[in-house]
Protein backbone atom coordinates (compact mmCIF):
# COMPACT_ATOMS: atom_id res chain seq x y z
CA UNK A 1 0.00 0.00 0.00
CA UNK A 2 1.12 3.16 -0.71
CA UNK A 3 2.00 6.20 1.88
CA UNK A 4 -0.91 9.02 2.24
CA UNK A 5 0.85 11.33 4.71
CA UNK A 6 3.33 13.93 3.99
CA UNK A 7 3.98 17.20 3.45
CA UNK A 8 0.89 19.28 1.75
CA UNK A 9 0.61 21.92 -1.31
CA UNK A 10 -2.17 23.76 -1.25
CA UNK A 11 -3.91 25.30 -5.15
CA UNK A 12 -6.24 27.56 -4.87
CA UNK A 13 -8.19 27.03 -7.88
CA UNK A 14 -10.82 25.23 -9.21
CA UNK A 15 -11.12 23.31 -12.74
CA UNK A 16 -7.09 22.34 -13.03
CA UNK A 17 -7.08 20.05 -16.00
CA UNK A 18 -5.05 16.96 -17.31
CA UNK A 19 -2.93 18.95 -19.84
CA UNK A 20 -2.21 21.11 -16.64
CA UNK A 21 -1.28 18.00 -14.52
CA UNK A 22 0.85 16.81 -17.18
CA UNK A 23 1.17 18.52 -20.44
CA UNK A 24 0.10 16.58 -23.88
CA UNK A 25 3.48 16.68 -25.44
CA UNK A 26 4.77 14.33 -22.33
CA UNK A 27 2.02 11.63 -23.53
CA UNK A 28 4.31 9.98 -26.09
CA UNK A 29 6.88 8.90 -22.80
CA UNK A 30 7.31 5.12 -22.55
CA UNK A 31 7.49 5.17 -18.60
CA UNK A 32 6.30 6.59 -15.86
CA UNK A 33 9.50 8.02 -14.41
CA UNK A 34 10.12 9.66 -17.48
CA UNK A 35 7.04 12.07 -17.17
CA UNK A 36 8.27 12.52 -13.26
CA UNK A 37 10.11 16.65 -14.13
CA UNK A 38 6.85 17.46 -15.78
CA UNK A 39 4.15 17.44 -13.15
CA UNK A 40 2.02 20.70 -13.46
CA UNK A 41 4.58 22.67 -15.80
CA UNK A 42 1.74 24.19 -17.16
CA UNK A 43 -0.29 25.31 -14.18
CA UNK A 44 -1.35 28.87 -14.66
CA UNK A 45 -1.90 29.85 -10.83
CA UNK A 46 -0.53 33.26 -9.19
CA UNK A 47 2.80 32.75 -7.49
CA UNK A 48 3.13 28.81 -8.45
CA UNK A 49 6.45 27.67 -9.59
CA UNK A 50 6.34 23.90 -9.97
CA UNK A 51 10.05 23.57 -9.71
CA UNK A 52 10.15 25.32 -6.19
CA UNK A 53 6.45 24.83 -4.87
CA UNK A 54 6.52 20.91 -5.52
CA UNK A 55 9.85 19.85 -3.58
CA UNK A 56 9.07 17.23 -1.17
CA UNK A 57 5.38 17.45 -1.50
CA UNK A 58 3.02 14.58 -1.04
CA UNK A 59 -0.36 15.92 -0.56
CA UNK A 60 -2.46 18.16 -3.09
CA UNK A 61 -5.30 20.22 -1.23
CA UNK A 62 -7.26 21.87 -4.00
CA UNK A 63 -10.63 22.90 -5.44
CA UNK A 64 -13.09 21.79 -7.33
CA UNK A 65 -13.20 19.81 -10.28
CA UNK A 66 -9.30 18.44 -10.17
CA UNK A 67 -8.11 16.44 -13.28
CA UNK A 68 -11.05 17.41 -16.07
CA UNK A 69 -10.24 17.70 -19.73
CA UNK A 70 -8.69 14.11 -21.49
CA UNK A 71 -9.41 11.17 -19.77
CA UNK A 72 -6.13 9.68 -19.19
CA UNK A 73 -4.02 7.62 -17.18
CA UNK A 74 -0.81 10.16 -17.57
CA UNK A 75 -2.12 12.21 -14.98
CA UNK A 76 -2.40 10.05 -11.83
CA UNK A 77 0.76 8.60 -13.16
CA UNK A 78 2.49 11.75 -13.05
CA UNK A 79 1.35 12.28 -9.39
CA UNK A 80 2.34 8.79 -8.64
CA UNK A 81 5.81 9.04 -9.84
CA UNK A 82 6.42 12.30 -7.85
CA UNK A 83 5.00 10.05 -4.69
CA UNK A 84 1.85 12.39 -4.50
CA UNK A 85 -0.66 9.74 -3.53
CA UNK A 86 -3.06 11.68 -2.19
CA UNK A 87 -5.56 14.65 -3.47
CA UNK A 88 -7.97 16.31 -1.28
CA UNK A 89 -10.69 18.41 -3.34
CA UNK A 90 -13.98 19.49 -3.32
CA UNK A 91 -14.65 16.90 -6.30
CA UNK A 92 -12.98 15.57 -9.31
CA UNK A 93 -13.92 14.97 -12.87
CA UNK A 94 -15.24 11.15 -12.31
CA UNK A 95 -12.55 9.26 -14.79
CA UNK A 96 -9.96 11.09 -13.02
CA UNK A 97 -10.99 10.25 -9.60
CA UNK A 98 -11.59 6.56 -11.03
CA UNK A 99 -8.08 6.39 -12.34
CA UNK A 100 -6.19 7.61 -8.95
CA UNK A 101 -8.12 4.65 -7.36
CA UNK A 102 -7.06 2.30 -9.72
CA UNK A 103 -3.16 3.22 -9.56
CA UNK A 104 -3.87 2.67 -5.49
CA UNK A 105 -3.87 6.32 -4.83
CA UNK A 106 -7.09 8.26 -3.45
CA UNK A 107 -8.68 11.10 -4.52
CA UNK A 108 -11.08 12.54 -1.41
CA UNK A 109 -13.89 14.99 -1.98
CA UNK A 110 -14.75 17.16 0.99
CA UNK A 111 -17.69 19.53 1.23
CA UNK A 112 -16.74 23.26 -0.67
CA UNK A 113 -17.39 24.98 3.14
CA UNK A 114 -14.35 22.23 4.58
CA UNK A 115 -11.90 23.11 1.75
CA UNK A 116 -13.22 26.93 2.33
CA UNK A 117 -11.57 26.39 6.10
CA UNK A 118 -9.10 24.31 5.17
CA UNK A 119 -7.86 27.26 2.87
CA UNK A 120 -8.35 29.30 5.23
CA UNK A 121 -6.47 28.02 8.54
CA UNK A 122 -3.42 26.19 6.54
CA UNK A 123 -2.84 27.65 3.18
CA UNK A 124 0.71 29.46 3.02
CA UNK A 125 1.76 27.58 6.14
CA UNK A 126 3.99 24.54 6.21
CA UNK A 127 1.55 21.71 6.54
CA UNK A 128 1.59 17.82 6.78
CA UNK A 129 -1.45 15.69 6.59
CA UNK A 130 -2.13 12.18 7.12
CA UNK A 131 -4.61 9.48 6.55
CA UNK A 132 -6.01 7.05 8.67
CA UNK A 133 -7.89 4.84 6.36
CA UNK A 134 -9.27 2.89 8.90
CA UNK A 135 -10.72 5.37 10.97
CA UNK A 136 -11.40 7.64 7.52
CA UNK A 137 -9.77 10.52 9.07
CA UNK A 138 -7.25 12.81 8.29
CA UNK A 139 -5.12 15.19 10.35
CA UNK A 140 -4.26 18.00 9.30
CA UNK A 141 -1.40 19.58 11.01
CA UNK A 142 1.15 22.93 11.03
CA UNK A 143 3.31 24.63 13.48
CA UNK A 144 0.53 26.19 15.61
CA UNK A 145 -2.26 23.84 14.56
CA UNK A 146 -3.70 20.62 14.48
CA UNK A 147 -6.86 19.44 13.22
CA UNK A 148 -8.65 15.81 13.00
CA UNK A 149 -10.96 16.07 9.35
CA UNK A 150 -13.41 12.74 8.47
CA UNK A 151 -13.96 11.48 5.09
CA UNK A 152 -16.23 9.18 3.55
CA UNK A 153 -14.61 6.29 1.05
CA UNK A 154 -16.57 3.78 -0.22
CA UNK A 155 -15.47 -0.09 0.80
CA UNK A 156 -14.86 -1.22 -3.15
CA UNK A 157 -11.98 2.26 -2.93
CA UNK A 158 -10.51 1.26 0.19
CA UNK A 159 -9.83 -2.34 -1.32
CA UNK A 160 -8.16 -0.63 -4.37
CA UNK A 161 -6.25 1.41 -2.21
CA UNK A 162 -5.37 -1.85 0.21
CA UNK A 163 -4.37 -3.77 -2.90
CA UNK A 164 -2.01 -0.94 -4.36
CA UNK A 165 -4.77 -1.01 -7.51
CA UNK A 166 -6.76 -2.52 -9.41
CA UNK A 167 -4.36 -4.73 -10.40
CA UNK A 168 -3.23 -5.73 -6.63
CA UNK A 169 -7.48 -6.79 -6.33
CA UNK A 170 -7.96 -8.25 -9.29
CA UNK A 171 -5.01 -10.88 -8.51
CA UNK A 172 -6.43 -11.04 -4.90
CA UNK A 173 -10.03 -11.31 -5.96
CA UNK A 174 -9.92 -13.29 -8.73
Amino acid sequence: MKIFKGKALFLDRSDINTDEIIPAKYLTESTKEALKPYLLEDLTLEGFDAAKNLKDVRVIVTRSNFGCGSSREHAPWALEVNDINLVIAEDFARIFRQNMYNCGMMAVELPGEVIDSLFKKFRGKEVTIEADLKAKTFRFKSLKREEMIPFEISDFDRDLVAAGGWLGYADEKY
